[in-house]
């Protein structure tokens, strides 16, 4: 197993996994990637600025992607009843659209993406990583506290949705 950037080509099998996530989600009673975000087009976008990462396995089939960027998330200038860790001011890591495909689901995919990306943020000595979750999505939730990240406040969206935002500060 390992993880790699996406590729163009990659698309059509990276929304099939968002799609099972939005289902996944919907069943759950999670109004979050209900509103036709995320979507072909912003996997293409994340693809182009070198931002998607799919998780395969030995047989290269992609068992899982996820958005990782070190560009600062504009939504999160803003906490509200709380604050960051680490300024703002300062570089920090963001993930995005983190799926696994139904089948791989409770393999760990996510904690191996989420490694990864610390593994990269220790890399180019950047100290944080920032990301937000629906209020309703318990497992998201679950799993950033089981590796050590903090609740910050509320962010909300650029569409407005409410979003609980969480941080880690990577050592």
């Amino acid at each position: 197993m390992k993880i790699r950037l996406s590729k163009i080509e990659d698309i059509p099998e990276i929304a099939i996994i968002i799609d099972d996530a939005k289902a996944y989600l919907k069943s759950q009673k999670i109004d979050q990637w209900q509103n036709g975000y995320p979507n072909a087009a912003q996997v293409e976008n994340d693809i182009k600025n070198n931002e998607s990462y799919v998780v395969v396995n030995d047989e290269n089939q992609i068992m899982a992607t996820s958005m990782f960027t070190l560009r600062k998330e504009p939504t999160y200038k803003d906490v509200i009843d709380g604050e960051w860790m680490v300024s703002e001011n300062e570089k920090y890591g963001v993930i995005h659209r983190m799926a696994i495909k139904k089948e791989f689901r409770k393999f760990g995919l996510a904690t191996f993406m989420f490694h990864e990306f610390h593994l990269q943020l220790l890399e180019k000595k950047v100290r944080s990583l920032k990301i937000d979750t629906h209020e309703d999505n318990l497992g998201m939730q679950s799993l950033l506290k089981k590796l050590g990240y903090k609740y910050c406040g509320i962010i909300y969206t650029n569409y407005n949705a409410k979003r609980l935002a969480f941080e880690k500060v990577i050592t």
